[in-house]
């Protein structure tokens, strides 16, 4: 089903780090489940748990072709994440360098 995720659930998928090495895995091609599993130390029912959570938000689909379960990124779906994230790129970049000159004039020196 391709149905909207709200942020919630997007983010809370991409907060694992598993689940991030899967989607960076699936931005090469398609893949069968049993290649996702493949470079991961954990039972092929964990790395299917992980698949249903990024299947939930929207961040893959899955489909059977023949006897083998295929996982396919869906880009479009971090689209809403990206959005919100783009607001937050409004704000001037902070120049720390300045920031450490400003303190310093106004904090003086302590031994």
């Amino acid at each position: 089903m391709n149905r909207p995720a709200n942020l919630d659930t997007i983010f809370s998928a991409l907060a694992d780090p598993t689940r991030r090495a899967i989607l960076t895995m699936l931005l090469e091609d398609d893949m069968a489940v049993t290649d996702v599993a493949e470079p991961f130390e954990m039972s092929l029912a964990a790395i299917s748990k992980h698949l249903v959570v990024l299947a939930e938000a929207g961040l893959i689909s899955q489909e059977r072709r023949g006897r083998v379960k295929w996982c396919k990124l869906e880009p479009d779906a971090m689209r809403a994440a990206t959005v919100w994230i783009q607001g937050f790129g409004q704000f001037e970049p902070l120049d720390f360098d300045a920031f450490e000159r400003f303190l310093q004039t106004e904090i003086p020196d302590r031994p």
